[in-house]
């Protein structure tokens, strides 16, 4: 199939967000219906928040192996076998978690999803970045995060429907295992099927280390998507321990923050993918963005927050103004050969999802428990590290919005 035939509407655009649709319900369910889940397995009020901690730190490591492993595999064997692998991992991890009874075992099933979860959005927008036209590869993979980041709303509602969180991990495994009908009509990348009879090196993870501008650009790739982990991870997910401490509420719902986050969430990943159509580039896009983002940092730790409403509201413009989830993912994508290029869109987000317990080290074990620093102004001093840290990658990203991706990687 001719890739100049496929459109942003075509079906393994449509299928790849359908993919990380279940991959993002599946992820947050955890977040969503963690203290009720926690309770039933035997954590209590006061070991909750480290029996949590383990079970969503053992998640991470799970995604960081886990967008290795696919990864390697989606450029070794191909980026559809990536896609029926992850979603059977990550759907029977899913529907097993409905059964668990204890806290190691609810680790253990995190950690298996969180390896199959690995796999999922990184094949897709490659795959879809290796079909489209380059004109609208930015349309294609912002179409695929915004359909997929719904899913978190859907999870939030099918919680509060159900009330039942071991149902809702038992249709989340169900859900998978539905889409893998789909998956059989969709066909592989052409520019993979160009090289896989070549001998060339494909799938090398140790390449990105082995030549130091291919280091560097894998580098910065990771670096300009850390404040998507800190706003979600922290601000969101502890929104109602700052809603606490800036404004005495005891009646704020951080499951109900991540689902307003990830509304914005889904608008911003449509609204960045037309602004960089517009300007013709990926990196002013992104700028913008920043921008936005910042200002809604300024607002959340400013005396505007002062009610749930407003905190919910806040939530959602941050959720908004991290929504280049796709745009950084697909920049990624386009900064590498073909026979590297699943390897960096894979490991790329979920290195940024395993550098959120890092954030959390710096936010909660140094600022507040070593210096004995208050939330807020741990907030709001990890904030700025971690914008600093993104601002000076992004000045050395370079520009791919033009770049064809019908390249492979020298050793």
């Amino acid at each position: 199939m001719n890739k100049k035939q496929l459109g942003v509407l075509s079906l393994p655009v449509i299928v790849a967000a359908l993919g990380y649709f279940v991959d993002i319900y599946d992820l947050l369910l955890f977040t969503i219906v963690k203290k009720p889940s926690m309770l039933a397995v035997g954590s209590t009020d006061v070991t909750l928040l480290a029996d949590s901690t383990k079970v969503i730190n053992w998640q991470m490591v799970g995604l960081l192996l886990g967008g290795i492993i696919w990864g390697v595999l989606g450029d070794k064997k191909g980026r559809l076998s990536v896609l029926f692998g992850s979603i059977i991992l990550y759907s029977l991890a899913n529907f097993v978690t409905g059964f668990i009874q204890t806290v190691d075992q609810y680790a253990i099933c995190r950690f298996v999803a969180g390896l199959g979860l690995a796999g999922e959005l990184g094949a897709g927008i490659t795959l879809v970045s290796e079909l489209l036209p380059k004109e609208k590869r930015g349309l294609g993979t912002s179409m695929v995060a915004a359909i997929g980041l719904s899913g978190a709303v859907i999870a939030y509602f099918t919680y509060q429907v159900t009330g039942d969180w071991r149902l809702c991990y038992k249709i989340g495994g169900c859900l998978g295992i539905l889409l893998l009908f789909l998956r059989i009509s969709v066909v592989e990348s052409g520019m993979f099927k160009m090289i896989k009879e070549k001998n060339i090196s494909r799938g090398n993870f140790f390449m990105f280390f082995t030549n130091a501008n291919r280091f560097k650009k894998y580098l910065l790739a990771i670096l300009i998507g850390l404040p998507t982990w800190y706003v979600i991870g922290i601000l969101v997910n502890q929104s109602d321990r700052f809603a606490k401490a800036m404004f005495g509420s005891s009646t704020l719902d951080s499951g109900r923050s991540i689902m307003f986050a990830y509304v914005g969430i889904s608008i911003g990943d449509i609204a960045i993918g037309l602004v960089s159509q517009y300007f013709k580039s990926r990196k002013r896009a992104l700028l913008i963005f920043y921008i936005i983002c910042i200002i809604c940092l300024f607002i959340f730790f400013s005396s505007l927050n002062n009610s749930d409403a407003s905190m919910y509201f806040i939530c959602a413009a941050l959720g908004f103004s991290t929504g280049f989830w796709a745009i950084f993912i697909t920049m990624g994508a386009e900064q590498f050969g073909t026979n590297l290029r699943a390897t960096a869109a894979t490991t790329i987000p979920n290195m940024v999802r395993g550098a959120l317990p890092l954030i959390n080290l710096l936010f909660l074990d140094f600022f507040q428990k070593n210096l004995h620093w208050q939330i807020i102004k741990s907030g709001i001093i990890t904030g700025i590290i971690v914008m600093a840290i993104t601002l000076i990658a992004y000045y050395y990203t370079k520009e791919t919005f033009h770049k064809d991706l019908n390249y492979v990687e020298p050793l």
